[in-house]
């Protein structure tokens, strides 16, 4: 029987993998790494350091395949439906890679950023490989230190406060409102910088982009003064790599709002 590793490999540092994910590594034939083209190319090239620092050369084999491209115009409710166009089409690609590039007795990988459990689509699309049945697996799931975590601990502060729920989020989903009966949201895949339209709430935020990596940036301070920073930080790191990925923690303050219920 096949089976697969499904690896959390950190926000981007290389020392961020745990020992369970390191032991992992060195049980694995096959590494699958899906290309996101010459503009991310440093994203597969971080892979590939990640493997020759931890796994002995000529243990293993990678194969790569190039992401499908993923229809990013589509708003409103059109743009579940891209998202599921996307996955399928990921979907095939791992059906052919699992089938074509991994013996019956191997064991394959594939290296997710973060935790494979957050904000993640990898596990979804096994579990579609496996439900049309054109080949079978088993896998396990080794869990990784998310940018959430990495973002708190690079800015020092915690996720939650003391008997208060934190909630995780999109930017997609902030643009409709601020969560209700929370004050700390941790948002991810804002490409629109929606924390701009809060600027004038009292509500502080904790930025950081390329989390852990060597292009690592960071900002803080209440929205109104920090956001204009975080626009200029953010536009010249989009033009000097060619994208980009940012997290942030908005931390609002009811004790000094005599308005928020």
């Amino acid at each position: 029987m096949r089976k697969i590793h499904v690896i959390g490999i950190g926000a981007g540092d290389p020392d961020q993998l745990t020992l369970q994910a390191v032991r992992a590594l060195r049980s694995t034939d096959v590494f699958f790494v899906l290309d996101k083209g010459e503009v991310k190319s440093d994203l597969t090239r971080l892979r590939h350091d990640m493997l020759d620092a931890h796994v002995p050369q000529g243990t293993y084999r990678v194969v790569e395949a190039r992401d499908p491209e993923r229809d990013r115009s589509a708003g409103g409710s059109a743009y579940s439906p891209a998202v599921g166009d996307w996955r399928s089409a990921r979907a095939g690609i791992y059906e052919r890679l699992i089938t074509d590039e991994l013996g019956p007795d191997e064991t394959g990988a594939f290296l997710v950023w973060g935790d494979p459990a957050l904000y993640d689509s990898t596990l979804g699309i096994l579990e579609e490989v496996l439900r049309k049945g054109a080949v079978t697996f088993t896998y396990d799931v080794i869990p990784g230190i998310s940018s959430v975590s990495a973002l708190v601990a690079r800015h020092r502060t915690g996720l939650n406060r003391v008997a208060r729920p934190v909630q995780i989020t999109t930017g997609r989903r902030l643009a409709e409102g601020f969560p209700e009966g929370v004050d700390d949201v941790v948002v991810m895949l804002d490409a629109h910088q929606t924390f701009r339209q809060y600027a004038d709430q009292d509500i502080d935020i904790y930025w950081g982009a390329y989390i852990g990596t060597p292009d690592e940036i960071l900002a803080s301070g209440p929205i109104a003064e920090a956001a204009p920073r975080i626009e200029r930080l953010r536009a010249e790191a989009r033009e000097r790599k060619g994208w980009i990925m940012d997290t942030y923690l908005l931390r609002r303050n009811p004790e000094r709002d005599p308005d928020h219920t």
